[in-house]
């Protein structure tokens, strides 16, 4: 394995030593050395933080315990910034939990679920959409969507999840008509469709039973049976 050593540098206070040596006086004092690169901390450079860093780390921290862990310090520790980064960007908690909570609806709408199936067939884009789905909900990490169910009481988690609701089942309503429902049907199996999505994360929610790759599919192929019509 090879060493990369990056020497930092510090402030240097008037009349201290510098590497304890001593230059003639007639010698010019040195340049000024280039700017330092960033110092690696624990695998990954130093830089300055954003909002979105921010805001990232509050979803993250709502995925592992809800609206209650987005905290400020820990936050901070986690980041590995002190709190003057925050107060550098937000005014306070309710503002990061706000601006976190409108990237997780930017980042959900029917724009990101249409670029999890691209392609011109509907019945192949909605096929690919609910593998998708029970693939996600299969999944072992912390999701932010799952915690936000269990945070409908906050008027602000219920605002976002009924406009990322309301774009997903109008996006899976224009497929279905696409398919040639009339529209008050494409409507209602849009809504039947995603009542199943949110059923499945339900259930991952409470702790369901994890099903294997086979079962997985079995469970998708059934749910288009059930869902897509038939060509």
């Amino acid at each position: 394995m090879r060493w990369r050593i990056h020497t930092a540098t510090y402030p240097i206070e008037r009349g201290a030593e510098v590497n304890a040596v001593a230059y003639p006086r007639r010698m010019a004092p040195p340049a000024a050395p280039p700017p330092a690169a960033p110092v690696a901390t624990a695998g990954r450079a130093r830089r300055r933080l954003g909002r979105a860093d921010w805001e990232r780390a509050a979803l993250a921290a709502i995925a592992r315990g809800g609206l209650s862990a987005v905290a400020v310090e820990p936050l901070a520790r986690e980041l590995g910034v002190t709190k003057g980064s925050f107060y550098a960007h937000f005014g306070t908690r309710d503002e990061l939990v706000a601006t976190a909570l409108a990237r997780w609806e930017a980042e959900h709408d029917a724009a990101a679920l249409a670029a999890l199936a691209p392609g011109d067939d509907p019945a192949a884009r909605l096929r690919a959409l609910v593998e998708a789905a029970v693939a996600f909900t299969e999944g072992t990490g912390p999701s932010p969507h799952v915690a936000l169910l269990g945070e409908v009481h906050d008027a602000r988690v219920r605002g976002a999840l009924a406009r990322v609701n309301a774009s997903r089942t109008a996006y899976l309503a224009e497929l279905f008509r696409a398919l040639g429902l009339p529209p008050a049907r494409a409507r209602d199996r849009a809504q039947v469709t995603y009542a199943a999505f949110l059923g499945l994360l339900q259930l991952r929610r409470e702790g369901g039973e994890r099903r294997t790759a086979r079962a997985r599919g079995a469970l998708a192929r059934e749910l288009v049976a059930v869902l897509v019509p038939a060509p």
